[in-house]
């Protein structure tokens, strides 16, 4: 860890060791099974979704706390342990291939659940628009490569999901939780957490994104002709030839984001869009084939031609640990960290483990707090 108090999560390749997993999966069932006893499923699923919360759990169960991982382990494990019928929630997905699976798995489940095919319609539609959203809306070069589903039998929900950036190797998480979400194309997350808050990053689902959202729609209502037209004028000829026009401070300020414009913008896919007439953002981004490029294009085009500018400032709230003393990449929550701290104290005092395991998981936890001490 850095002197400076911010906490990397590298990507580590590989697997955790089959002994630790083992580990891992009793403590887990121990802590998670008393939360539901005594603070039922609302509260479990409100912890999952915040972030500090979640960090500190995968230190108590044993993980590497500044890997790629901690995501990956710490979910995978919660799944192996959440049996339906016992426990009345379960988790679906996972990492690569197994993310995949999750729509087959949710219906797999929701009829162990009971559930009608309304709800697990939902249920599967929240699944695949908070991917769609995270891979697709936010475009600061992490694309997914994990996401796991936490449902419970009454058809409430949390995301946790992660992607990577191959170009510096690090990662990604984003929480989401039923209860929070009013609009899944407008501020939808719990928290967004990364140590890299990056320059001009295209977020659709930012308040300030409003009215490019509207206007996205409206040009797709209007047929692809108009946007192929728009598109092909922001060539950077045309560009260049137009910053030539600007006075000097304007000038300057000036981005021009569409140097970076879209190379594969899917012409049939907005045909289609357009044969649909999508009554709002939401559903615009919720059709086949409309992707990032697609969503950068129309973007580009709201903000250079018709004077709605999409957010270019990157929604990263939160840091993996608890963010730094110098305030990168935001200043350290001391409370939230002292109620997960304080909270998972107090579970693991009351949990049914060997006096051993319960001295490891408490000196886990307790390694925690020397680091609100020194902010």
């Amino acid at each position: 860890m850095k002197k400076v108090g911010i906490t990397e999560l590298p990507l580590h390749y590989g697997k955790a060791p089959y002994w630790l997993i083992i580990r891992m999966r009793r403590l887990a069932e121990k802590i998670i099974t008393l939360i539901i006893r005594e603070y039922g499923y609302e509260e479990l699923f409100k912890r999952l979704a915040n972030p500090f919360w979640f960090q500190a759990l995968s230190c108590v169960l044993g993980y590497d706390w500044h890997s790629s991982g901690t995501t990956t382990v710490t979910t995978a494990v919660i799944k192996a342990i959440a049996r339906p019928e016992e426990l009345g929630f379960a988790v679906a997905g996972g990492k690569g291939k197994v993310s995949r699976k999750t729509p087959e798995e949710i219906e797999k489940i929701s009829e162990i659940f009971n559930l009608s095919t309304k709800k697990t319609e939902k249920l599967v539609y929240a699944s695949r628009v908070a991917a769609k959203v995270d891979n697709s809306l936010i475009q600061a070069g992490y694309p997914l490569y994990h996401h796991a589903f936490f449902f419970t039998e009454k058809g409430k929900w949390v995301v946790i999901q992660q992607g990577m950036s191959v170009e510096d190797q690090t990662a990604r998480r984003y929480h989401w939780i039923s209860e929070k979400v009013k609009s899944f194309v407008e501020e939808p997350h719990a928290a967004i957490c990364c140590d890299v808050k990056k320059k001009d990053v295209l977020d659709m689902t930012a308040k300030q994104s409003e009215e490019a959202r509207k206007i996205c729609v409206d040009l797709v209502k209007e047929g692809i002709r108009r946007i192929r037209n728009d598109l092909l004028s922001l060539k950077p000829i045309y560009q260049k030839s137009l910053r030539e026009f600007l006075p000097g401070k304007i000038k300057e300020e000036f981005k021009v984001y569409a140097l970076k414009m879209p190379k594969n913008v899917n012409w049939n896919a907005l045909k289609e869009a357009y044969d649909f007439q999508p009554k709002d953002y939401e559903e615009l981004i919720g059709l086949k084939g409309i992707g990032p490029a697609t969503i950068r294009g129309l973007a580009l085009v709201s903000e250079i031609i018709y004077g709605s500018p999409p957010s270019w400032r990157d929604p990263v709230k939160y840091s993996f640990a608890y963010g730094g003393k110098d305030g990168v990449p935001r200043p350290v929550d001391r409370r939230a960290m002292d109620e997960s701290i304080k909270f998972l104290d107090e579970v693991i005092k009351e949990a049914e483990l060997k006096k051993k395991e319960k001295l490891e998981a408490l000196k886990r936890l307790r390694a925690l707090v020397p680091k609100t001490k020194e902010y």
